[in-house]
């Protein structure tokens, strides 16, 4: 498990984005170029939090195993294991989907 190796430094979190949907929901296989960008991931670790401007340490609002919404562009993209994941802040996942 290679998020097991990686623990992201303050209020980063590290995601693994979902696979693009390679069929249509009529049954048509998508090629590539067609397939949009996926932007729901997976949380596979959290940094412990930032710390405000009194010292005390703000909380994440994700945990790990959670399902979230990223923004079109940024992240970080890490290498590891052969798997891709992304870094991103805290503050810039858009929200995260409730069951």
């Amino acid at each position: 498990m290679a998020f097991r190796k990686f623990l992201p430094m303050f209020d980063r979190v590290l995601v693994e984005r979902l696979a693009a949907e390679t069929m249509s929901k009529g049954g048509i296989m998508l090629p590539e170029k067609a397939q949009g960008k996926v932007l729901q991931a997976t949380v596979v670790a959290v940094g412990p939090g930032s710390t405000n401007q009194k010292g005390k340490l703000t909380p994440m609002s994700v945990k790990v195993g959670e399902k979230v919404l990223l923004p079109e562009y940024g992240g970080t993209k890490v290498n590891l294991e052969d798997k891709e994941y992304f870094l991103f802040r805290d503050a810039d996942i858009l929200g995260k989907y409730v069951e």
